[in-house]
């Protein structure tokens, strides 16, 4: 925006007073002594300004699936912007990979109605929950855990962290705020929604390993005392000297150790996901 007016070579404003962030509306200030709205179609009809004018325009970039930004002068309607993320390309395939483990998706967002729902068509999304104000994401968080769901939260912004705490199991994207990285449990380093995948696959695994190493050691234990104690010396003869039971103990530990290094191939595994 700033090099669009560069190149048309406007003079930007200098006098900028009583500025304020309205949180998921917009701002507004007063500016150069006019009082300048920037913000939703909501912020507008809370403010009583007409947009009327510009609806048609409003219309197409809803249908396309943008976000609106109106822009009001001295209470009038003077012009609007569609924005839209760019959806990236992996996206798409992460959501199927999710949807086919059986793990329900949901977007919770401040956009409207239309432009979420045509984002969630687009990656695969079940459920939409939209015009949501960035203080009460956490209570949308808290209905999903209501219905007995078990919630991950997938966010980057200062917004996020409440709903981030909120969550069963926070994950911050390593390139998001401060506030959301520090709230939650887990933090993938990199801006891949690939990556959400692989860290439920890399739990999982990880949780199998553990349950076989704690089988193998148990069910070592519960063989190998009772034969070391002479459970089986008065009828069989049979007794374990103390360096085979040394030995035994040793082999044990390295089946254990063995398998849980396994655990490398499942991460390889996972850079092809």
């Amino acid at each position: 925006m700033l090099e669009e007016v560069k190149r048309r070579q406007l003079q930007l404003p200098t006098r900028i007073e009583h500025f304020e962030n309205l949180s998921g509306l917009g701002v507004k200030a007063s500016i150069e002594g006019k009082e300048v709205l920037v913000g939703t179609v909501k912020l507008m009809k809370q403010n009583g300004i007409d947009t009327a004018p510009l609806q048609e325009k409003i219309n197409q970039f809803v249908e396309r699936g943008e976000t609106i930004v109106v822009l009001a002068v001295d209470g009038r309607v003077r012009a609007v912007v569609g924005a839209a993320d760019t959806v990236k390309p992996m996206a798409k395939a992460a959501m199927s990979r999710l949807n086919q483990l059986g793990i329900e998706t949901a977007l919770i967002t401040g956009d409207n109605q239309a432009t979420a729902e045509a984002v969630a068509k687009t990656v695969g999304i079940k459920r939409v929950f939209a015009d949501v104000l960035p203080q009460v994401k956490a209570l949308f968080v808290k209905k999903l855990q209501d219905e007995g769901k078990f919630v991950a939260m997938v966010g980057d912004g200062v917004n996020d962290a409440p709903a981030l705490a909120q969550a069963d199991i926070g994950i911050a994207i390593g390139a998001g705020t401060d506030v959301a990285i520090e709230t939650a449990r887990v933090v993938l380093m990199k801006s891949d929604p690939s990556d959400v995948l692989r860290a439920i696959k890399l739990s999982k695994a990880t949780i199998t390993k553990m349950k076989q190493n704690l089988f193998w050691a148990s069910f070592y234990n519960i063989l190998a005392i009772p034969i070391a104690a002479g459970v089986l010396y008065p009828s069989f003869g049979i007794v374990l000297r103390p360096e085979v039971s040394a030995l035994l103990m040793s082999a044990s530990s390295i089946i254990v150790a063995t398998n849980a290094v396994l655990l490398k191939r499942t991460e390889k595994n996972l850079v092809a996901v």
